[in-house]
């Protein structure tokens, strides 16, 4: 079920789907390498991912934030390689389930200059690195299942569940009270 901005799933609670691409090159050196970016709130590495467009594809609207978010141009492929769910985390504060179709981008570019650099930081990782690197446990999987290499078991975190609506509006109202709790005794 769509609405009209694109956004699959719009009734309360259903979840949403978002649209990645999963950026990798094969350097001469260090062999397979991923493109991670950084949230722009939280700082926590990602892919690039956003809601659908309007008149593209899905692959197409994947490449077109893979553009948007690292610079990057290439060959991306029509079916995804997987999903992963997480929360999204809204300017009201509140969290909404979404799950997100990965499409693997070949990058065969990368421009000096795109419309959030600076936002972002950008960084290439061996596949091991990247998926380790991420938070969501899903998408860390994906990473490994799409390069074909084993996570060392000594290194693979157990499998965190993301946190709930309600423990994000409350870890948020905690920061909230200890601000003005700050300000309040600095006035006293």
């Amino acid at each position: 079920m769509s609405d009209t901005s694109g956004k699959q799933g719009s009734k309360a609670g259903t979840r949403r789907r978002q649209v990645a691409a999963l950026p990798w090159r094969v350097d001469a050196v260090a062999g397979l390498q991923i493109l991670l970016v950084s949230s722009r709130e939280t700082r926590r590495w990602v892919i690039p991912k956003g809601w659908p467009m309007k008149g593209k594809s899905n692959p197409q609207a994947a490449a077109q934030e893979a553009y948007e978010e690292a610079g990057l141009d290439g060959r991306i492929e029509s079916r995804p390689v997987g999903e992963y769910p997480y929360l999204k985390r809204l300017k009201s504060g509140a969290a909404r389930p979404v799950t997100v179709d990965v499409y693997p981008l070949e990058v065969t570019g990368e421009h000096a200059t795109w419309p959030e650099k600076g936002q972002r930081t950008l960084q290439w990782m061996s596949p091991v690195e990247a998926a380790l690197a991420v938070q969501e446990p899903e998408l860390r999987d994906l990473i490994a299942r799409f390069a074909k290499v084993e996570l060392p078991a000594e290194e693979r975190p157990a499998p965190r569940p993301a946190p709930t609506p309600m423990r994000v509006a409350l870890t948020r109202l905690r920061r909230r009270i200890t601000v003005l709790w700050g300000r309040r005794s600095r006035w006293s």
